[in-house]
């Protein structure tokens, strides 16, 4: 599973060049965009779109805020939190898992250490995926699945005894990073920079298309 993390590096027109380049090499990728876009990235192509961020606030005092049904109704097919950029607190991490439940939208949350990872482990609803990132490592060029290998390994072997995507991120900047994090035991792996910040994205999504798993 590759998901492309947009940040802040795309938004609007070259959002959707990005995203469309993304469909050509990797039709079945994952791209989470700002809010601002999800309707326009749905509308234009075939890729899951998924939102950047969403809140645990919903009813009449939402103002401001990500709000889960809305971002579905936009035509999100869920949403990534907890990313080390926006981190959120572990009770808002387990009421949006539930929230989640009851609109059957899927959630990838991020964790940077194995105790937050554990933490959210614990929530009765479970997500979709978790993508385990060293913040320090993020946008850094460095990959965890070179200098947190020995996290990633056991992050693996928790995630085993579950039936939760189990992603890793932070400083994936090759196609050579994703293939370790798959021989590691990860499903697939969360990517920013070296993509969505990239003046031609192209020659890294031809690598990463030719990954055999």
């Amino acid at each position: 599973m590759i998901v492309i993390n947009f940040k802040n590096y795309k938004t609007g027109k070259s959002a959707l060049q990005l995203t469309r380049k993304i469909q050509k090499y990797l039709p079945r990728a994952t791209i989470c965009a700002s809010a601002l876009d999800i309707e326009m990235l749905v509308a234009n192509t075939k890729l899951s779109v998924f939102a950047q961020h969403a809140d645990s606030q919903e009813g009449d005092k939402a103002t401001g805020y990500n709000i889960l049904k809305s971002l579905k109704e936009a035509g999100a097919k869920g949403t990534l939190i907890n990313h080390s950029e926006h981190p959120i607190s572990i009770t808002d991490i387990h009421k949006i898992l539930i929230m989640s439940k009851k609109l059957n939208f899927k959630v990838i949350v991020c964790a940077s250490n194995l105790r937050n990872f554990k933490s959210i482990l614990n929530s009765k609803v479970k997500p979709y995926a978790i993508a385990f990132e060293d913040p320090k490592l993020v946008g850094s060029g460095k990959s965890i699945t070179r200098y947190r290998t020995k996290d990633v390994i056991n992050f693996i072997k928790i995630m085993k005894k579950t039936n939760i995507i189990a992603l890793c991120g932070a400083g994936i900047n090759s196609a050579e990073d994703i293939r370790e994090a798959y021989r590691l035991g990860c499903k697939g792996v969360l990517i920013a920079s070296a993509i969505a910040n990239s003046k031609k994205p192209e020659i890294l999504l031809k690598e990463i298309a030719r990954i055999k798993k």
